[in-house]
């Protein structure tokens, strides 16, 4: 009996080792299976890299010329501009909107078409100095936004024109707001139009004076501006120009180098302290000319060159009896250049219409700094 169980139990130890062994070695096997498996190498072969399209981009610079109304469209060279802004619809003190009769009616629309041919944007410019209905357009743009039912109206007026009319965007042109109270209502009045605007991809832009002394490069404080309203628009053009009544009548500050520097100095470190993007603002310089004898009207930069192409590397010119400022393809580099060189968006000329043809015109000197500019910077 004990023999038999000895026998029983020695079979027993047999097979719980033998089991012992194979669970442990089929655990080795399991273990070594998954971490090779885990361990695969990835192939060595790489595939080649796939080529980026190349995405043609069009220049981010603006170059701005605004045509006034009676222009004949014809006469426009759109080839060079990226915006026409067309100049003006007037703001009447109910929130409707006017424009110049049928002739402005038919000049916007062969604007539009012509410009459209050539990709160059119609914006329609709605201020100005002078109102269609006598005066200055300031008191009828000032009632207007002041009540926000005529506001509302203003806003909805001109969004109709520009879906009738296909046109690209809106240029406020309020000369100029001159108390807290104006500003207040001009930023609201921009805020409404910009929402309604870039809600269907149309451009906003503001035309504002220059806010610098012409000859001192004092601050004008008598212009007031919300600096928060500049956030709801795509550009804002300073005009720089006009400078010859900021002491008495002096045609030689029409637009000087330093004017334009003063005013580029003034607005970039405005957008810098309220942390807006430089490349909102774009410096406006003038395509005519201003006489020193006051009583004579002012001459287009057109009838300069005419008169002889050689006044394009002047500033001055005597002509009629009277010597005349301007400013010459020289000036004109070197403004646009300044305006690059401190970050600015683009450059805006008044107006087209005044501007000669060819190489020697405004646009054609502008265009060719904006694209060297943009080379430069790739």
């Amino acid at each position: 009996m004990e023999k038999k169980s000895f026998l029983f139990g020695l079979i027993v130890l047999i097979i719980f080792c033998g089991g012992f062994l194979a669970g442990v070695l089929y655990s080795k096997h399991f273990t070594i299976k998954t971490s090779v498996v885990k361990q695969v190498p990835h192939s060595e072969k790489k595939p080649a890299p796939k080529e980026k399209p190349e995405i043609k981009t069009s220049s981010s610079k603006v170059l701005m010329g605004y045509v006034q109304d009676f222009r004949d469209p014809a006469s426009i060279d759109y080839s060079k501009m990226t915006h026409v802004i067309f100049s003006f619809a007037h703001p009447a003190k109910d929130g409707s909107v006017l424009l110049n009769g049928d002739m402005a009616l038919k000049n916007l629309r062969s604007t539009v078409g012509k410009a459209h041919k050539q990709n160059t944007k119609v914006i329609l410019a709605v201020g100005g100095w002078y109102h269609i209905q006598g005066g200055e357009s300031y008191d009828y743009f000032k009632e207007a936004l002041a009540n926000p039912s005529s506001r509302k109206k203003l806003v909805n007026e001109l969004m109709r024109i520009i879906g009738r009319e296909h046109l690209d965007g809106v240029d406020i042109d309020y000369e100029h707001p001159r108390s807290s109270e104006d500003a207040r209502n001009l930023a609201v009045f921009t805020r409404e139009l910009s929402e309604r605007l870039h809600s269907q991809n149309k451009e906003l832009s503001i035309a504002v004076y220059s806010k610098v002394h012409s000859v001192t490069g004092a601050e004008v404080k008598s212009v007031v501006f919300e600096p928060s309203m500049f956030q709801y628009v795509d550009h804002v053009n300073i005009m720089a120009y006009d400078g010859q009544y900021d002491v008495g009548y002096n045609a030689a500050y029409l637009s000087p180098f330093s004017f334009a520097e003063n005013a580029v100095n003034y607005w970039a470190v405005l957008f810098e302290d309220h942390k807006l993007p430089k490349e909102k603002l774009v410096l406006g310089v003038p395509a005519y000319a201003q006489p020193e004898e006051q009583s004579i009207k002012q001459v287009s930069y057109a009838t300069i060159i005419k008169k002889n192409p050689a006044n394009g590397k002047r500033d001055t010119v005597s002509m009629n009896g009277t010597t005349y400022h301007y400013n010459g393809m020289d000036t004109i580099q070197k403004k646009t250049k300044l305006a690059m060189d401190q970050g600015f968006g683009g450059m805006m000329l008044w107006e087209a219409g005044h501007d000669a043809q060819g190489p020697q015109s405004v646009t054609s000197v502008i265009s060719q700094v904006l694209t060297k500019s943009e080379l430069a910077s790739k």
